[in-house]
């Protein structure tokens, strides 16, 4: 009967660690597949705008085999006049129509970058050598016209291709010169702080402390405070051999150092911990 009990246990303690190896089995297929589909998307995302990338520089080679086709033509002109012009007119037409079908392209490639959830610093760079080398194009169409012209040989396309392309590129670089303001106005954003310190009885006369709280009304002088870059901010000069901590910043982020007169400064030493909690620093001195 003993060896019976015994049994009946045995196969009971198996049973439960097979249901735990099947439970933490389970928990991990489903987090590799989590993972397994997170990666599949991000590949998919990249060979989509690979592809787009590529469609972008297969159109840049097919502008420049275009303008080797006009150079030749230009030097049949005194030849054949009007089969040249004619050739001229062609190639520079096919020009314009695929340098704004680049710049479509490559519109098409920023707002896939900008919704996909790869942050990839090389394919912005690449981007933004797409941008360089539509307007370097631009140009250099702008100077064929010069050169015709020079030569008393119009072209009533090559002028409609040299206005279009200048407004691309006008509207590129005000797209370009946009987006940076904004990314630089987010940015200064995202990493701008402000301090203070002074006596109690100053800070109580900004408002700053009241009835022994810190920034606890809306009515304190924001002026009084000093805005600062937390990027470059590490040390501030607290010119007292007294100093408290009124706002939270974790311990472990900063250390108030002495001089050799005894003042203290303020060294942040970890930036992104020590701002985490609030982006206001307020030191009562003595």
């Amino acid at each position: 009967m003993k060896k019976l009990l015994f049994l009946s246990l045995c196969v009971a303690m198996l049973a439960s660690c097979d249901g735990k190896k099947t439970a933490q089995t389970d928990h991990l297929k489903s987090e590799n597949d989590s993972l397994l589909m997170q990666l599949t998307q991000r590949n998919n995302e990249l060979d989509e705008m690979m592809g787009t990338f590529n469609e972008i520089q297969e159109g840049f080679r097919q502008i420049n085999a275009a303008e080797s086709r006009v150079d030749l033509q230009k030097g049949k002109i005194a030849e054949n006049p009007a089969s040249a012009k004619e050739q001229i007119a062609s190639d520079i037409q096919f020009i314009s129509k695929t340098m704004e079908a680049n710049k479509a392209q490559i519109a098409k490639l920023k707002s896939q970058l900008k919704n996909s959830k790869t942050n990839s610093t090389q394919l912005q760079k690449a981007i933004e050598g797409l941008t360089t080398e539509l307007e370097l194009k631009a140009k250099q169409i702008e100077e064929l016209q010069a050169e015709l012209a020079a030569k008393n040989i119009r072209i009533q396309e090559l002028d409609q291709a040299v206005t279009g392309l200048s407004a691309n590129v006008q509207t590129l670089t005000e797209e370009t010169t946009a987006k940076t303001k904004t990314l630089s106005e987010q940015d200064k954003t995202i990493n701008t702080a402000w301090f203070v310190f002074g006596t109690k009885a100053e800070l109580k006369a900004q408002k700053i402390l009241k009835s022994g709280q810190v920034l606890k009304t809306a009515d304190f002088n924001k002026d009084y405070f000093t805005e600062i870059d937390i990027r470059t901010t590490k040390e501030v000069k607290l010119y007292s051999k007294h100093a408290e901590m009124l706002t939270n910043h974790p311990a472990n982020s900063y250390s108030l150092d002495k001089d050799e007169k005894g003042q203290l400064t303020l060294k942040i030493t970890n930036p992104k911990e020590f701002w985490s909690v609030s982006r206001y620093l307020v030191i009562q001195v003595k």
